[in-house]
């Protein structure tokens, strides 16, 4: 019995799981997704637009994937829920990519009608919003997707639906434009977009999208009906959900698991399981409190041994040492069942490993639980726990002594099984532990 089949094999072959990012984002989903794929008859992309990646290394070669749900490497079906936004022209580049590497897109990538389009505009606006924002900017990817989900909930969005009917099309293009177009004059003394040429063009991405265009509510709730195995992954992380998140530091939609539930038109008693993803140590992009963030050339050390650097933007990525405060949280607001521990490999280095165990807050007292109030977060300061290195690499079937402790402290603290624990960058660079 293989990695994954043993791993569906615990899960009892449930027929809904939920990958959930457990830090801020880049933990190693895409990894994780590619692996659980394997096993699946359905990967369903949740929530986020192109402003997140994910990296997966396949028979020596690498894909950067965007838009689509990474199970598609693998030949599985794919979908993308109405919580997402999408640029077509992204979309349309990522899918002419995989089908000149080979990979069959016609019949197996589903766009739900209800997702909303990136528009030219919101990539304008993006921009022009964190310019001006200066020191106070919140280091958006300026990719258009807080703009884009700011017109969904203001209701003025154009939906993946609306490329099905050219007059529609047009004229919602036409109304947006005029408004979005006296922001960019007169806001921000950027030069208007001229409406005739953004209609043509997005016309001809409808030409190209339309047979991609789908119910995907009603394709996963036919899978579920089927008992079919349907895999649902989100863009970034816990810590970046817009209602739990560190705001206004967070994306501006929801990745924590209920997040899936929502997207795809299910109940949420359908979601049998919800798999945590969290590396070895953490990560963040951009700006914001990072309590266990490490100081100095250790901290340079992590981003080289890790390659830190972001898949969409190539931005360097903040490193902190394991923050245990934080991933508590992540396990209780998304009910995670199991956790995957990524990149234990990148710790090899290092003789001692420290791990945040709590939080030191301004009033001197400490706390185990994630602070409820941002004036708390922003100012705590980590406390911690030093465990013993392994300064080996992790290239056999099991882990050295000290490398299984660590993760044996994780799951103790956490209260839930590490069942897959990453060991490098490669597809079959996994273990599998028993719960």
């Amino acid at each position: 019995m293989g990695p994954l089949a043993a791993t569906h094999a615990r899960m009892g072959h449930v027929p809904a799981t939920v990958i959930v990012g457990a830090q801020w984002g880049d933990e190693g989903k895409g990894k994780i997704v590619d692996l659980l794929a394997q096993d699946s008859d359905l990967v369903c992309r949740y929530q986020g637009g192109p402003n997140a990646g994910h990296t997966i290394v396949v028979d020596g070669e690498t894909y950067k994937i965007r838009a689509i749900p990474s199970g598609i490497i693998t030949g599985v079906a794919s979908a993308i829920g109405a919580g997402c936004v999408v640029d077509p022209q992204v979309l349309i580049d990522e899918l002419d990519e995989l089908e000149a590497r080979g990979h069959e897109t016609a019949g197996l990538v589903h766009v739900s009608g209800n997702a909303h389009l990136i528009m030219p505009w919101h990539v304008a606006l993006d921009g022009a919003a964190e310019r001006r924002l200066g020191r106070l900017q919140i280091g958006t990817t300026r990719r258009g997707i807080g703009p884009a989900y700011a017109d969904r909930a203001t209701r003025i969005g154009i939906r993946v639906q609306d490329l099905l009917d050219p007059k529609i099309l047009r004229e919602k293009i036409e109304l947006a434009a005029s408004e979005k177009n006296v922001w960019l004059e007169r806001v921000y003394g950027i030069a208007p977009f001229d409406v005739a040429e953004v209609v043509a063009r997005t016309l001809v991405h409808a030409e190209r999208l339309a047979p991609y265009v789908e119910d995907t509510s009603l394709l996963v709730h036919r899978a579920l009906q089927s008992g079919r195995r349907v895999l649902f992954e989100g863009a970034q992380g816990t810590l970046l959900d817009l209602d739990h998140g560190t705001y206004p530091f967070v994306t501006s939609s929801s990745p924590i698991a209920a997040g899936a539930a929502v997207s795809f038109g299910i109940g949420p008693q359908r979601i049998d399981e919800v798999v945590g993803v969290a590396k070895a140590y953490v990560t963040r992009v951009g700006e914001g409190p990072f309590p266990s963030e490490i100081p100095g050339e250790a901290q340079e050390l992590v981003r080289e041994l890790g390659q830190e650097f972001g898949t969409v933007t190539g931005r360097e990525r903040r490193c902190g040492w394991l923050d245990l405060v934080a991933l508590r949280f992540a396990v209780r607001i998304n009910g995670i069942t199991s956790l995957a521990l990524t990149k234990l490999d990148v710790l090899s280095d290092f003789a001692e490993v420290p791990v945040c165990v709590r939080y030191r807050l301004p009033d001197g007292s400490e706390t185990d639980d994630f602070p409820a109030h941002q004036s708390d977060f922003h100012h705590c300061e980590p406390v911690f726990e030093t465990l013993p290195g392994w300064e080996e690499h992790l290239s056999g079937p099991t882990l050295p002594p000290a490398a299984a402790g660590y993760v044996s402290f994780v799951a103790g603290a956490l209260g839930v099984p590490v069942t897959l624990v990453g060991t490098g960058a490669a597809r079959d660079a996994v273990l599998t532990l028993s719960a």
